[in-house]
């Protein structure tokens, strides 16, 4: 069985060290207008099943390729 990963810690990482400083959830909502509630949700759910325009969003706010924020991974059975 394979599922779908959002990277938003790793591009969130990225973009401190680019820019050399912290950037918050918060930050990001505000940018994006995607709810907090949703960036938490999505950094800590596994199964959080985020919609397209969402993923756009953060593609834009990163300035990254779908490919660069969403990875398909074999999930372990459990």
């Amino acid at each position: 069985m394979t599922m779908l990963r959002i990277l938003l810690q790793e591009r969130l990482i990225d973009k401190a060290f680019k820019e050399n400083r912290k950037i918050t959830l918060n930050e990001v909502a505000e940018e994006t207008d995607i709810g907090r509630a949703t960036l938490t949700r999505i950094v800590n759910k596994r199964d959080y099943n985020v919609r397209t325009d969402v993923i756009d969003k953060l593609c834009e706010y990163f300035d990254c390729e779908v490919s660069e924020i969403i990875i398909r991974v074999k999930s372990q059975a459990v």
